[in-house]
């Protein structure tokens, strides 16, 4: 197939899932059309059909980061879109988010909740929703966002596609809006794993090996406690340990509490000061402009474009004294070399992406704490430095499960040859 019927096929699907939420700005089909037509076809991704997530500067596009008032026109590509367009890829337009990146459900934005692609109570996973689920109905062949506390790989496991967390760096994140510039990492969505990692060889900053056709013998370490797993939804425990199965490989129990626990400093802690760095002036300053109070904050009838919940986690940030983030980072060290020696001379770490899979209903019943939940096992990938890749193993009453695997830094290669031995149905 061309690249201009790659196009035609991909605004076809746009017409006929009606998923209007997916998108920030949606560019005209002739003009696709029309760059497509132009594209070498002896390209890398020749045609390849890209979902940008909406804090990655496009050349011409808004760069809004999920909140129109903050938005601006973009002169140039960000590297990591400029890497793709330059290997054959053309952008549709920017995707819905979490606004400022700030969220793993998906439903945090003025543009509207981005419905799961395959069950539309459910939530799709943030922040990096319209990209994943962009990829997820057929629409993109690859897309970009940006994973701090799992905003790639918690979507990619709630649609059942490959969400590709690269080593902190291995990737620019110029030309990104940041929500943590720190920890902030740009992620890769994909249907297949080498698509992906194809991709990942493009946008990195040093050479990545092809995968091994033949990989292992791996170590793979797993919770040496079931408890550490903590509650989950019926069926996801055989699911999960149907995927460490399907390894076939020694197991190597190992105590996760470590990774639990630097976790729990992302947004417990002060490092949360961060977001307030990146984006927390606009914030206050716009409610001040506007006179409102935070909890009043609501899209409807030209008000204000802040979400609520975005709005209070950012201001709130600006409270934590500074002797904390110092007594945090110290802890952090303690933890991270306490994973460190217990992941010890395991290739990876096996779990799940996420503990549970909450609708939408859920979420806008309790915003907040449903949130914090979902980023139990990602949450410290990027404070520890790892790198990772979440990959779906098939289904659990009817939606996608996924598990993740961590490995050290600058393990990318070894983590894309240890996932193709995962089979994206359960056994």
């Amino acid at each position: 197939m061309d690249a201009v019927e790659r196009v035609r096929r991909a605004f076809a699907r746009i017409a006929e899932v009606e998923r209007p939420e997916v998108w920030i700005e949606l560019r005209a089909q002739d003009e696709v059309e029309a760059e497509a037509a132009a594209i070498d076809p002896g390209l890398p991704l020749a045609g390849a059909v890209l979902a940008v997530k909406g804090n990655f500067d496009v050349a011409g596009l808004r760069t809004t980061a999920g909140c129109p008032s903050y938005g601006r026109v973009a002169g140039a590509d960000a590297p990591a879109v400029a890497r793709l367009k330059g290997a054959g890829a053309v952008v549709l337009g920017t995707t819905n988010m979490d606004q400022f990146a700030t969220g793993l459900v998906g439903t945090r934005s003025p543009h509207g909740a981005v419905r799961n692609a395959v069950d539309p109570a459910y939530v799709s996973g943030g922040s990096s929703s319209g990209s994943a689920v962009a990829v997820a109905l057929g629409i993109a062949d690859l897309a970009v966002g940006t994973d701090t506390a799992g905003s790639g790989r918690i979507p990619a496991a709630f649609n059942g596609i490959v969400g590709l967390k690269p080593t902190h760096g291995l990737v620019p994140a110029d030309g990104v809006v940041p929500a943590c510039r720190s920890l902030d990492c740009v992620s890769v969505f994909a249907r297949t794993l080498d698509e992906a990692h194809r991709a990942l060889g493009i946008l990195a900053a040093r050479p990545i090996a092809p995968r091994p056709r033949r990989p292992g013998p791996w170590r793979v370490a797993v919770p040496a406690a079931t408890r550490d797993l903590g509650a989950m939804p019926p069926g996801w425990g055989d699911a999960y340990a149907s995927a460490a199965r399907s390894l076939r490989t020694d197991l190597l129990p190992i105590d996760v509490s470590p990774f639990l626990e630097a976790g729990d400093l992302l947004y417990g802690g002060a490092f949360i000061a961060e977001r307030y760095t990146a984006v927390g002036a606009f914030i206050t300053e716009r409610l001040a402009a506007l006179g409102a109070r935070i909890a009043e904050q609501s899209t409807a009838d030209g008000a204000p474009d802040l979400d609520p919940t975005v709005a209070s986690i950012v201001a709130a940030a600006s409270d934590i004294p500074a002797y904390r983030l110092f007594s945090d980072r110290e802890r952090l060290a303690e933890l991270r070399a306490a994973a460190m020696h217990a992941l010890g001379e395991a290739d990876v770490l096996l779990l799940p992406t996420a503990p549970f899979h909450p609708t939408i209903a859920e979420v806008k019943a309790d915003p907040v704490g449903v949130n914090a939940r979902l980023g139990r096992f990602t949450n410290s990938t990027n404070l520890l430095g790892m790198a990772s890749i979440a990959v779906p193993h098939g289904q659990v009453d009817g939606r996608p499960f996924g598990v993740m695997l961590l490995g050290h830094p600058g393990s990318d290669d070894h983590l894309a040859a240890i996932a193709s031995a995962l089979p994206p149905t359960a056994a």
